[in-house]
């Protein structure tokens, strides 16, 4: 009795250590390997290195990793609903996620420039300070002052096409976005003029 206690203590035991062990972490993003999944599989729709392209599509230099990664398995998974983006998405792993994020992440993406200046100050005034009577939050409160957004959870929105900003704004709106649960409550109580108002601030911002 005294051996097989014995034995089972020493499982224990290392049962024990092995769950203290830190996880291994995970490989360092290939940047060049991301690059290559932006010539070969992106350039089409976001340029080869995600710049200024059309208007429709965003601008992925200088968004955070995190967020590319996660909205690319999104895509992946149908959580995030896109006919072309979940076929993109479908074949990639989540170490090529990570690498073609990484190749976005490390380019200086270029300013963008407002373009309504009629509406700039209710952009402003939503972007700062929100809309009180309706409980709409400034959008600087998750995707800060200049637009720089937070890794994983916010993306960087400073010079972002105001034509896709409003674009993922309706959708949000409609229900037809539904990967973002607080900015689909936040998008139902904005009206067209003041989405289009705050989408084109935020391509300004710096």
């Amino acid at each position: 009795m005294k051996t097989v206690a014995y034995l089972l203590s020493s499982l224990l035991l290392a049962a024990s250590a092995h769950a203290n062990e830190p996880a291994a972490a995970p490989a360092k993003p290939d940047l060049a390997k991301g690059g290559a999944i932006s010539s070969q599989v992106c350039a089409a729709c976001h340029t080869a290195d995600g710049s200024r392209g059309s208007p429709a599509n965003p601008i992925l230099q200088g968004q955070h990793p995190e967020y590319l990664a996660k909205q690319l398995a999104e895509f992946k998974s149908g959580k995030r609903k896109n006919a072309v983006m979940g076929g993109m998405a479908a074949p990639l792993s989540e170490e090529d996620m990570r690498n073609v994020a990484a190749f976005y992440a490390s380019k200086t993406a270029k300013p963008g420039f407002s373009k309504n200046k009629d509406t700039v100050t209710l952009g402003e005034k939503i972007w700062r300070g929100g809309i009180a009577e309706r409980n709409v939050p400034a959008c600087a409160g998750c995707h800060g002052p200049t637009g720089a957004g937070m890794p994983a959870q916010y993306p960087r929105l400073a010079g972002q096409h105001a034509d896709y900003v409003e674009a993922q704004m309706n959708a949000f709106r409609s229900g037809a976005r539904a990967n973002g649960p607080m900015m689909v409550t936040i998008a139902a109580k904005m009206n067209d003029k003041e989405i289009k108002a705050v989408s084109d601030y935020a391509a300004g911002l710096r």
